[in-house]
């Protein structure tokens, strides 16, 4: 799994790692910079990437990793709420954490398991794979289902159609990716 700020460090295991993630929406294009300053305070983070092809200076075309959105991170919660909040507003970059709701500002917690699965599915080495808004996402009709067969399994999500082909959507807050499976190897879940 690429990651990228922490590398060369082991993907994690929904089994043995429960700690949930933050998504910090940033106002500003430095990600790398802000996951060095996260990883310089101990926090894991995860930028979803993806190959672009751009052209060199002698206009052969070259595949790059660039970020999938420019303003988006995610940080994991290894520290208490109020630790984390005081790391994030000390840091020389603006960002806000994405909360629940305007009112109580708590902040939006994706669960490990749930974002294990996201992680996942952001690999860039996965083809078949499109990147949505949240809003777009919520205006997608899906069956819940999980992945019972091929290298997915064990992925859950909603099963989408688009353009006669399905996808598996998942949903994390600021993002959403949908990768292309056959129908036949997912199961329903039921509600």
């Amino acid at each position: 799994m690429q990651q990228e700020t922490t590398k060369n460090s082991p993907a994690p295991s929904p089994a043995t790692d429960d700690a949930p993630w933050y998504a910090i929406k940033l106002y500003t294009n430095s990600q790398a910079k802000v996951g060095e300053y996260f990883k310089e305070n101990g926090i894991e983070s995860f930028i979803p990437m993806q190959y672009r092809i751009y052209e060199d200076e002698q206009g052969r075309p070259k595949r790059k990793l660039r970020p999938v959105v420019s303003n988006l991170i995610f940080i994991k919660k290894t520290l208490s709420t109020q630790e984390m909040q005081e790391i994030i507003k000390n840091g020389q970059f603006k960002m806000s954490v994405i909360t629940k709701d305007r009112e109580t500002r708590d902040y939006y917690e994706i669960p490990a398991k749930q974002m294990f699965e996201f992680m996942t599915m952001c690999n860039p080495d996965i083809e078949m794979r499109k990147f949505l808004s949240s809003d777009e996402a919520r205006h997608k009709a899906g069956t819940p289902v999980m992945v019972c067969h091929g290298p997915l399994k064990g992925l859950s999500g909603r099963l989408v159609r688009e353009n006669h082909k399905y996808y598996l959507l998942k949903d994390v807050p600021g993002i959403s990716v949908m990768l292309k499976v056959t129908r036949w190897c997912c199961k329903v879940l039921s509600s």
